[in-house]
């Protein structure tokens, strides 16, 4: 179980004294279990698992798939993984699309905006935060941004990345675990599509500002014991990172980041440990590909459930263990339609739709694993 906290940070624009407030936050799924983990010494040390998970692109013919006659229902696409999502204490999403609701219409591709049930029912399948700066965010304008933050709010989702105001912009996401671990979440994107952010509203997306990013990982590193922070970064279709994310990934290694959790590619790309220039080490994901989606190709197809476990060693909190389950969605064509949408382990993925499972699921794990050779794999529960 967790609760939400958020804590003002001063940001460059701001000159006014920095205060907090808390708040606490349920919902339906925060009841999870976080066991103490025995460690092979003669002392038990807290330890929470975090999950994070890649993007949630909702083409058209997804949300088309997803109507049941009464309402959108993403539950069953996600029925296969929801154990998994629900096991860790805290899992992150990256909501790719904007989930600006019905009443504005809802779009694909290129500019989307989806119905509010998605958040609903990535919440019930066991996500606990979202992230929402991406190059799609602003795809509907502000209006849809507002619509799906007065919606999160009301089903008690946190969220990070886009913000209603600028005071809204100004507090820090920190999650608080029963074990007194806290974890601070920030989120930023390379850009917009071209779309302008509009002017005197920067809040509404965070930037890759550098500037920006270090104040609030400073400020985030003083108040949690543990930083994540997202980027939206990279080049589409590439498996392997290019250089401006390896900089933009030893930038946060260098302010004391814990870990960095890309997004955009769509497909995956590999996970390294980098040192910061204190000698903290800082894992990477540098991209986490699609979760959820109605791209056609194999590796648009297959994602994956990145973990980690945060293991409490006297006053210090250490990343350790980190450890992935690749993941594939299945679905039938029917011309432009797609039908029969499930997220399923990799492993358990059709010859039909994934070629021959264990070759790829081989291929897959030398290609995350070639910078880690120590990334543990989850294996499916059958």
């Amino acid at each position: 179980m967790y609760k939400l906290t958020y804590f003002f940070i001063i940001l460059f624009f701001l000159t006014a004294c920095s205060s907090s407030t808390d708040s606490h936050t349920s919902s339906p799924h925060s009841q999870k279990d976080i066991a103490l983990s025995e460690k092979e010494t003669d002392w038990i040390s807290p330890q929470v698992t975090v999950a994070a998970i890649g993007d949630i692109l909702i083409h058209d013919r997804v949300y088309d798939e997803a109507w049941n006659g009464e309402k959108y229902d993403f539950k069953p696409m996600l029925a296969e993984v929801t154990d998994y999502l629900k096991e860790p204490a805290i899992t992150v999403a990256n909501q790719e699309t904007i989930m600006g609701g019905e009443s504005i219409g809802l779009s694909g591709y290129p500019n989307f905006n989806s119905p509010f049930e998605i958040g609903d029912d990535l919440q019930a399948a066991g996500v606990d935060i979202i992230t929402m700066a991406n190059n799609h965010t602003l795809d509907r304008g502000e209006e849809a941004i507002q619509n799906a933050i007065a919606y999160y709010e009301e089903i008690g989702m946190p969220y990070t990345g886009s913000f209603k105001n600028a005071e809204d912009q100004a507090e820090i996401r920190v999650l608080e675990t029963d074990q007194d671990i806290s974890i601070a979440f920030l989120s930023y994107t390379y850009g917009t599509n071209g779309m302008p952010v509009p002017d005197g509203k920067p809040y509404l997306v965070n930037l890759l500002d550098r500037k920006q990013i270090q104040e609030e990982v400073e400020k985030a590193n003083d108040l949690a014991d543990i930083t994540i922070v997202s980027l939206h970064f990279g080049q589409e279709e590439e498996r392997m990172p290019n250089q401006e994310q390896k900089n933009l990934a030893q930038f946060a290694a260098d302010l004391g980041v814990d870990v960095v959790i890309g997004h955009h590619p769509h497909v995956l790309q590999p996970i390294e440990w980098l040192e910061g220039k204190e000698g903290k080490q800082t894992l990477v994901a540098y991209s986490l590909g699609n979760f959820l989606s109605g791209q056609y190709q194999l590796y648009n197809r297959i994602g994956g459930i990145f973990e980690f476990d945060l293991v409490k060693a006297g006053d210090e909190v250490l990343v350790q263990n980190p450890r992935f389950l690749p993941t594939f969605v299945e679905f039938e064509e029917n011309g432009d339609a797609i039908s029969n949408i499930q997220v399923v382990p990799l492993e358990q993925a059709s010859e039909e739709q994934a070629g021959k499972p264990d070759e790829v699921l081989s291929e897959i794990q030398d290609h995350m694993g070639q910078w880690l050779p120590e990334l543990e794999w989850k294996e499916s529960a059958e």
